[in-house]
């Protein structure tokens, strides 16, 4: 388990992450991270583009499709 602090950056307040946790996450300086809800909590993971791009795809395809995907589910 890590504990880090909240410090406050300007006008805004940011999370110092231990270097061993970024190693792990391969993570550094200046990337992006992505912070998700979920049952337990929250989820902090590295940014992926292509996955996000996939996402965004999906959900267009998803409302333009809705119909033909909720038959073939059934």
């Amino acid at each position: 388990m890590h504990v880090s602090k909240l410090r406050r950056v300007g006008d805004s307040v940011g999370l110092t992450l231990p270097k061993e946790v970024l190693a792990s996450m391969r993570v550094a300086e200046g990337d992006e991270l992505v912070l998700t809800e979920d049952a337990d909590g929250f989820r902090i993971t590295p940014y992926d583009a292509d996955f996000a791009n996939a996402l965004a795809a999906f959900q267009a395809t998803r409302r333009k499709y809705r119909n033909a995907l909720r038959e073939l589910g059934e």
